[in-house]
Protein backbone atom coordinates (compact mmCIF):
# COMPACT_ATOMS: atom_id res chain seq x y z
CA UNK A 1 0.00 0.00 0.00
CA UNK A 2 1.36 3.24 -0.70
CA UNK A 3 3.03 5.07 2.20
CA UNK A 4 0.44 8.02 1.88
CA UNK A 5 -2.45 6.22 2.52
CA UNK A 6 -1.53 3.73 4.85
CA UNK A 7 -3.43 3.90 7.54
CA UNK A 8 -0.52 2.23 9.71
CA UNK A 9 1.94 5.17 9.11
CA UNK A 10 -0.11 7.54 10.84
CA UNK A 11 -0.95 8.54 14.34
CA UNK A 12 -3.17 11.98 15.24
CA UNK A 13 -5.23 10.80 12.26
CA UNK A 14 -6.93 7.87 11.82
CA UNK A 15 -7.14 6.28 7.99
CA UNK A 16 -10.07 4.51 6.70
CA UNK A 17 -10.24 3.05 3.31
CA UNK A 18 -13.43 2.24 1.55
CA UNK A 19 -14.94 1.38 -1.37
CA UNK A 20 -14.02 3.21 -5.24
CA UNK A 21 -11.25 5.40 -3.82
CA UNK A 22 -13.24 6.84 -0.78
CA UNK A 23 -11.27 7.75 2.39
CA UNK A 24 -12.21 8.64 5.94
CA UNK A 25 -9.87 10.88 7.51
CA UNK A 26 -10.29 11.57 11.22
CA UNK A 27 -8.72 13.56 13.53
CA UNK A 28 -7.69 11.15 16.34
CA UNK A 29 -7.39 12.87 19.72
CA UNK A 30 -10.44 12.92 21.22
CA UNK A 31 -9.37 13.41 24.56
CA UNK A 32 -7.69 16.68 23.31
CA UNK A 33 -11.13 17.44 21.42
CA UNK A 34 -9.11 16.72 18.11
CA UNK A 35 -6.89 20.04 19.35
CA UNK A 36 -3.98 20.64 16.41
CA UNK A 37 -1.10 20.12 17.81
CA UNK A 38 2.32 19.98 15.34
CA UNK A 39 1.96 16.29 14.69
CA UNK A 40 -1.75 16.35 13.43
CA UNK A 41 -0.75 19.29 10.98
CA UNK A 42 2.34 17.51 9.67
CA UNK A 43 -0.20 14.11 8.96
CA UNK A 44 -2.43 16.63 7.31
CA UNK A 45 0.61 17.65 4.98
CA UNK A 46 1.58 14.36 4.43
CA UNK A 47 -2.10 12.65 3.16
CA UNK A 48 -3.18 15.90 0.91
CA UNK A 49 0.19 16.42 -0.31
CA UNK A 50 -0.04 12.65 -1.95
CA UNK A 51 -3.56 11.75 -1.50
CA UNK A 52 -4.53 12.49 -5.67
CA UNK A 53 -0.99 10.65 -6.62
CA UNK A 54 -2.28 7.25 -4.47
CA UNK A 55 -5.92 7.66 -6.14
CA UNK A 56 -7.81 9.30 -3.35
CA UNK A 57 -10.77 10.04 -5.00
CA UNK A 58 -13.02 11.76 -1.94
CA UNK A 59 -12.62 12.39 1.31
CA UNK A 60 -14.63 12.68 4.30
CA UNK A 61 -13.10 14.42 7.20
CA UNK A 62 -14.32 14.13 10.47
CA UNK A 63 -13.35 13.65 14.08
CA UNK A 64 -12.98 11.32 16.83
CA UNK A 65 -15.57 11.20 19.93
CA UNK A 66 -18.02 14.13 20.22
CA UNK A 67 -16.39 16.93 18.84
CA UNK A 68 -14.91 17.90 15.31
CA UNK A 69 -11.97 20.02 16.74
CA UNK A 70 -11.20 22.63 19.67
CA UNK A 71 -8.53 24.25 17.54
CA UNK A 72 -5.31 24.83 18.31
CA UNK A 73 -3.83 22.51 20.90
CA UNK A 74 -3.33 25.65 23.06
CA UNK A 75 -1.28 23.49 25.97
CA UNK A 76 1.17 22.61 24.03
CA UNK A 77 1.60 26.15 22.63
CA UNK A 78 1.74 27.58 26.04
CA UNK A 79 4.19 24.53 26.69
CA UNK A 80 6.55 25.81 23.91
CA UNK A 81 6.45 29.10 24.99
CA UNK A 82 7.07 29.87 21.49
CA UNK A 83 9.49 32.87 19.69
CA UNK A 84 7.42 35.17 17.22
CA UNK A 85 9.59 33.77 14.77
CA UNK A 86 8.82 30.20 16.09
CA UNK A 87 4.84 30.57 15.65
CA UNK A 88 5.09 32.31 12.26
CA UNK A 89 6.52 29.14 10.63
CA UNK A 90 3.73 27.00 12.79
CA UNK A 91 1.35 29.29 11.02
CA UNK A 92 3.33 28.85 7.88
CA UNK A 93 2.69 25.00 8.06
CA UNK A 94 -1.24 25.28 8.98
CA UNK A 95 -1.47 27.13 5.70
CA UNK A 96 0.48 24.58 4.05
CA UNK A 97 -1.68 21.80 4.95
CA UNK A 98 -5.00 23.89 4.87
CA UNK A 99 -3.96 24.54 1.15
CA UNK A 100 -2.94 21.40 0.05
CA UNK A 101 -6.32 20.28 0.85
CA UNK A 102 -8.39 23.49 -0.88
CA UNK A 103 -6.05 23.36 -3.72
CA UNK A 104 -5.11 19.45 -3.71
CA UNK A 105 -8.08 18.81 -6.12
CA UNK A 106 -9.45 16.15 -4.27
CA UNK A 107 -13.31 16.47 -3.09
CA UNK A 108 -13.03 16.99 0.80
CA UNK A 109 -16.31 16.61 2.53
CA UNK A 110 -16.81 17.92 6.29
CA UNK A 111 -18.41 16.06 8.84
CA UNK A 112 -19.20 17.94 11.84
CA UNK A 113 -20.11 17.68 15.30
CA UNK A 114 -19.60 19.48 18.50
CA UNK A 115 -17.06 22.04 18.51
CA UNK A 116 -15.65 23.31 15.04
CA UNK A 117 -13.78 26.05 17.03
CA UNK A 118 -11.22 28.33 16.35
CA UNK A 119 -8.51 26.48 14.28
CA UNK A 120 -11.01 23.67 13.95
CA UNK A 121 -13.22 26.17 11.38
CA UNK A 122 -10.02 27.19 10.08
CA UNK A 123 -9.30 23.11 8.93
CA UNK A 124 -13.29 23.01 8.68
CA UNK A 125 -13.23 26.02 6.06
CA UNK A 126 -10.34 24.20 3.71
CA UNK A 127 -12.62 21.40 3.36
CA UNK A 128 -15.24 21.54 -0.18
CA UNK A 129 -18.51 20.95 1.26
CA UNK A 130 -19.00 21.24 5.46
CA UNK A 131 -22.05 18.86 7.02
CA UNK A 132 -23.80 19.88 10.37
CA UNK A 133 -25.99 18.28 12.55
CA UNK A 134 -28.02 20.64 15.27
CA UNK A 135 -25.49 20.08 17.58
CA UNK A 136 -22.31 21.55 15.77
CA UNK A 137 -21.09 24.52 17.04
CA UNK A 138 -18.63 27.45 15.34
CA UNK A 139 -16.63 29.64 17.43
CA UNK A 140 -13.64 31.74 16.52
CA UNK A 141 -12.90 32.74 20.43
CA UNK A 142 -9.29 34.09 20.14
CA UNK A 143 -10.40 37.17 20.93
CA UNK A 144 -10.94 36.23 24.20
CA UNK A 145 -7.76 33.81 24.64
CA UNK A 146 -5.85 36.82 23.61
CA UNK A 147 -4.15 35.55 20.53
CA UNK A 148 -5.10 35.92 16.57
CA UNK A 149 -6.34 33.49 13.85
CA UNK A 150 -2.88 31.66 12.11
CA UNK A 151 -4.58 29.36 10.15
CA UNK A 152 -6.67 31.32 7.62
CA UNK A 153 -9.67 32.50 9.17
CA UNK A 154 -9.28 35.97 7.73
CA UNK A 155 -9.02 34.45 4.20
CA UNK A 156 -11.50 31.20 4.13
CA UNK A 157 -13.84 32.04 7.05
CA UNK A 158 -14.60 35.65 5.81
CA UNK A 159 -15.08 34.63 2.49
CA UNK A 160 -17.98 32.19 3.48
CA UNK A 161 -19.51 34.58 5.70
CA UNK A 162 -18.09 38.67 5.23
CA UNK A 163 -15.54 40.19 6.85
CA UNK A 164 -17.26 42.11 9.65
CA UNK A 165 -19.28 38.53 11.01
CA UNK A 166 -16.24 37.11 10.73
CA UNK A 167 -14.53 40.41 13.08
CA UNK A 168 -17.87 40.16 14.94
CA UNK A 169 -17.12 36.49 15.86
CA UNK A 170 -12.84 37.09 16.86
CA UNK A 171 -14.59 40.16 18.64
CA UNK A 172 -17.27 38.81 20.76
CA UNK A 173 -16.72 35.40 20.79
CA UNK A 174 -19.81 34.61 19.11
CA UNK A 175 -21.33 31.28 18.59
CA UNK A 176 -23.20 30.30 15.68
CA UNK A 177 -24.77 26.57 15.12
CA UNK A 178 -27.63 25.00 13.70
CA UNK A 179 -29.78 26.67 10.23
CA UNK A 180 -28.08 29.89 11.41
CA UNK A 181 -24.64 28.87 10.58
CA UNK A 182 -26.17 26.85 7.03
CA UNK A 183 -28.26 30.46 5.91
CA UNK A 184 -24.48 32.53 7.07
CA UNK A 185 -22.11 30.02 4.99
CA UNK A 186 -20.40 28.17 7.58
CA UNK A 187 -21.65 24.99 6.19
CA UNK A 188 -24.37 23.60 3.02
CA UNK A 189 -25.71 20.94 4.72
CA UNK A 190 -28.02 20.20 8.63
CA UNK A 191 -28.66 16.94 9.13
CA UNK A 192 -30.74 15.04 12.08
CA UNK A 193 -28.93 14.61 15.15
CA UNK A 194 -25.69 12.70 14.46
CA UNK A 195 -25.80 12.05 11.10
CA UNK A 196 -23.33 14.58 10.06
CA UNK A 197 -21.39 11.83 8.83
CA UNK A 198 -24.22 9.37 7.18
CA UNK A 199 -24.70 12.21 5.29
CA UNK A 200 -20.70 13.57 4.28
CA UNK A 201 -19.82 9.86 3.42
CA UNK A 202 -23.33 9.82 0.80
CA UNK A 203 -21.92 13.21 -1.02
CA UNK A 204 -18.69 11.56 -0.89
CA UNK A 205 -19.53 8.68 -2.62
CA UNK A 206 -21.60 10.12 -5.16
CA UNK A 207 -18.85 12.63 -6.08
CA UNK A 208 -16.43 10.17 -6.28
CA UNK A 209 -18.19 8.42 -9.41
CA UNK A 210 -17.51 12.00 -10.87
CA UNK A 211 -14.25 11.94 -13.17
CA UNK A 212 -11.08 12.79 -11.40
CA UNK A 213 -10.14 15.31 -13.90
CA UNK A 214 -13.30 16.76 -13.55
CA UNK A 215 -12.92 16.76 -9.97
CA UNK A 216 -9.83 18.37 -9.12
CA UNK A 217 -10.60 21.27 -11.79
CA UNK A 218 -13.37 22.24 -9.46
CA UNK A 219 -11.99 21.24 -6.56
CA UNK A 220 -8.69 23.15 -7.71
CA UNK A 221 -9.24 26.05 -10.09
CA UNK A 222 -12.36 27.20 -9.14
CA UNK A 223 -10.28 28.58 -5.74
CA UNK A 224 -7.08 29.58 -7.94
CA UNK A 225 -9.88 31.88 -10.26
CA UNK A 226 -11.55 32.94 -7.35
CA UNK A 227 -7.55 34.55 -6.12
CA UNK A 228 -7.27 36.04 -9.49
CA UNK A 229 -8.73 39.54 -11.10
CA UNK A 230 -11.85 39.17 -13.61
CA UNK A 231 -9.77 38.92 -16.90
CA UNK A 232 -7.21 36.41 -15.80
CA UNK A 233 -10.08 34.30 -14.06
CA UNK A 234 -12.38 34.65 -17.75
CA UNK A 235 -9.07 33.18 -19.41
CA UNK A 236 -8.05 30.57 -17.08
CA UNK A 237 -11.54 29.39 -16.88
CA UNK A 238 -11.58 29.23 -20.77
CA UNK A 239 -8.52 27.18 -20.43
CA UNK A 240 -9.37 24.54 -18.30
CA UNK A 241 -12.20 24.16 -20.02
CA UNK A 242 -10.75 23.87 -22.73
CA UNK A 243 -8.47 21.00 -20.99
CA UNK A 244 -11.74 19.22 -19.23
CA UNK A 245 -14.34 19.41 -21.59
CA UNK A 246 -12.87 17.48 -24.01
CA UNK A 247 -11.19 14.75 -22.32
CA UNK A 248 -11.28 11.39 -24.08
CA UNK A 249 -12.98 9.77 -20.50
CA UNK A 250 -15.96 12.17 -21.01
CA UNK A 251 -16.77 10.99 -24.52
CA UNK A 252 -18.98 8.22 -23.00
CA UNK A 253 -20.58 10.76 -20.76
CA UNK A 254 -21.66 12.74 -23.47
CA UNK A 255 -22.67 9.97 -25.71
CA UNK A 256 -24.72 8.85 -22.71
CA UNK A 257 -26.39 12.39 -22.39
CA UNK A 258 -26.49 12.69 -26.51
CA UNK A 259 -28.42 9.14 -26.53
CA UNK A 260 -30.69 10.23 -23.66
CA UNK A 261 -30.15 7.18 -21.34
CA UNK A 262 -27.76 9.50 -19.28
CA UNK A 263 -30.12 10.50 -16.22
CA UNK A 264 -31.85 14.04 -16.38
CA UNK A 265 -31.65 16.99 -14.07
CA UNK A 266 -34.71 16.76 -12.15
CA UNK A 267 -36.42 19.73 -9.84
CA UNK A 268 -36.64 18.58 -5.74
CA UNK A 269 -39.69 16.60 -5.25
Amino acid sequence: MNDVVNPDTYESLAISPRENGLYVVSLNRPSKRNALNVATIEELIRFFSGARMAGVKAVVLAGEGDHFCAGLDLVEHWKADRSPDDFMHVCLRWHEAFNKMEYGGVPIIAALKGAVVGGGLELASAAHVRVIDPGTYFALPEGQRGIFTGGGATIRVSDMIGKYRMIDMILTGRVYQGQEAVDLGLAQYITEAGGSFDKAMEIAAKVAQNLPLTNFAICSAVSHMNNMSGMDAAYAEAFVGGIVNTQPDARARLEAFANKTAARVRPNS
